[in-house]
């Protein structure tokens, strides 16, 4: 088994993960650079583990180098893409954040970004209360101490999609702003919060799960109008029943949200090929690696290769998942409709700076001026 610890202790400078020659049966089927480099998730994280995971399989499946270049933070895994740096990014909710423009990628530098997926590990979230302060379902939340991860605006958008859900926005709830996502799931448990939005998995439920008690705001699949709500919100997330986790189980489900971290992702522009055997790689590499840890089995093509996701898949990407049947007409029609909302996002933003420079709007005001021609020109 592969020793992410071992592995995690040597990226703490950038890692240079080196492979040897080619094993796999179906290595000459996939034609791979000698070296590739990718941007993932910090050291330490769920990310970076899973990153590690998939290149060890590759390395011994194809005889790549790979290296793995960590950052703590969105901008940090995407401009080394953007600039060329890296090949492939490991990216969260950043994805969905710089295809359209919000939080740090609404400054003026950077703009909507034409990115696309490969391959997504789906996952759940959701809004979590303590049991005993009498929140039972998403209704129940008006008026109460919910939490706002300050510079986290992926725990954040996830929160504002539940409050959607049940026709409410911030200012229904007494919003409790929380220092980092670890310090509002330990607020749970101290009474600091009531709600906050969290993974079934994270090891601080399980402190609130032994002691107040851990009860999950459900998402019901068949509230068409609740869901269409959220997804005013959050695009990216869909229905999805988690089974593991703080008060769920196979036998107690929560109806949650379904979304994908974490997701590997080009531009746009990025060669074809390349994408269609970076695809192939991974999908094939699946029975060496999804052993890995109980996550990894997430990454089945079944699972991974299918909408919706943060951005649009890459046509190298649809082309292999076409030829494995995993890509339905489903799967089609809602890129198709990805891939016209981020070419109209990218419209609106060259339109919106030559209002803006018309207008003088100031870098300052930059920001609110995005936001309202936004909401104004897009729907």
């Amino acid at each position: 088994m592969l020793n992410f610890k071992r592995m995690a202790a040597a990226a703490v400078l950038p890692a240079m993960i080196l492979g040897g020659f080619a094993t796999a049966a179906g290595a000459q089927d996939v034609s791979l650079p000698k070296t590739l480099t990718w941007s993932t998730y910090d050291v330490g994280s769920s990310g970076y583990v899973e990153a590690s995971a998939i290149a060890d399989a590759m390395i011994k499946g194809y005889g790549v180098r790979i290296r793995l270049t960590p950052s703590s933070s969105g901008i940090g895994r995407l401009l080394p893409l953007k600039t060329g740096r890296v090949q492939f990014a490991f990216l969260g909710n950043e994805a969905n954040f710089a295809s359209e423009a919000l939080y740090e990628f609404s400054n003026r530098e950077w703009g909507p970004q034409d990115v696309r997926v490969l391959l997504g590990r789906p996952a759940e979230a959701g809004v979590v209360a303590a049991s005993d302060a009498g929140i039972k379902t998403v209704a129940d939340l008006r008026g109460k101490r919910v939490s706002f991860v300050e510079a986290n605006p992926s725990a954040n958008i996830k929160t504002e999609a539940v409050l959607a859900f049940g026709g409410m926005t911030w200012a229904d709830v007494d919003r409790i702003d929380m220092p980092s996502y670890g310090s509002a799931l330990k607020g749970l448990s101290d009474g600091t919060v009531q709600a906050a939005v969290a993974i079934p998995t994270a090891a601080a439920l399980r402190e609130l799960e032994s002691g107040r008690g851990a009860t999950w705001m459900e998402l019901p699949a068949d509230d068409t109008e609740g869901w269409a709500r959220l997804h005013e919100v959050a695009s990216f997330v869909k229905p999805r029943e988690a089974t593991i986790g703080a008060g769920i189980s196979t036998d107690a489900p929560a109806q949650l949200m379904g979304y994908r971290y974490p997701m590997i992702t080009v531009y746009a522009d990025a060669d074809e090929e390349l994408v269609y055997n970076m695809t192939k790689a991974v999908v094939e590499s699946f029975p060496v690696y999804k052993g890995m840890s109980p996550i990894m089995a997430s990454w089945s093509a079944a699972e991974s290769g299918k909408s919706p996701s943060d951005a649009p898949f890459h046509p190298g990407a649809v082309k292999y998942l076409k030829e494995i049947n995993v890509w339905t007409d489903e799967d089609e029609a809602w890129n198709q409709k990805r891939l016209a909302r981020s070419e109209a996002m990218m419209k609106a933003w060259e339109a919106a700076n030559e209002k803006a420079l018309d207008e003088n709007v100031s870098d300052a005001d930059w920001a609110g001026f995005w936001e309202s021609y936004k909401a104004e020109n897009l729907k």
